[in-house]
């Protein structure tokens, strides 16, 4: 799979149906998602097969990811919605 192609895949993934993880991850799609390293997209790609409920903990900032590649990475898309919102 093409680098634009594993990209637009993970951008339609971050659509998940619950309206705060949504408002989370959208901005954090359109500005960061194409600036990310391979190693970063990977991390991204696992955090996206996470359930819902472990997303809204840790985005929310209720609970800490158990997978420590995930904690800057959470806290880099809650920063990213923040500036938006």
């Amino acid at each position: 799979m093409s680098d634009g192609a594993r990209r637009a895949r993970l951008h339609w993934r971050c659509r998940r149906g619950m309206r705060e993880i949504d408002l989370l991850l959208a901005p954090f799609a359109e500005r960061q998602l194409p600036l990310l390293a391979a190693d970063e997209l990977d991390a991204f790609e696992r955090l996206l097969s996470s359930s819902d409920q472990d997303l809204q903990a840790w985005l929310l900032g209720r609970e800490r990811p158990h997978d420590e590649a995930f904690v800057d990475l959470v806290e880099r898309i809650r920063q990213c919605a923040r500036r938006t919102g």
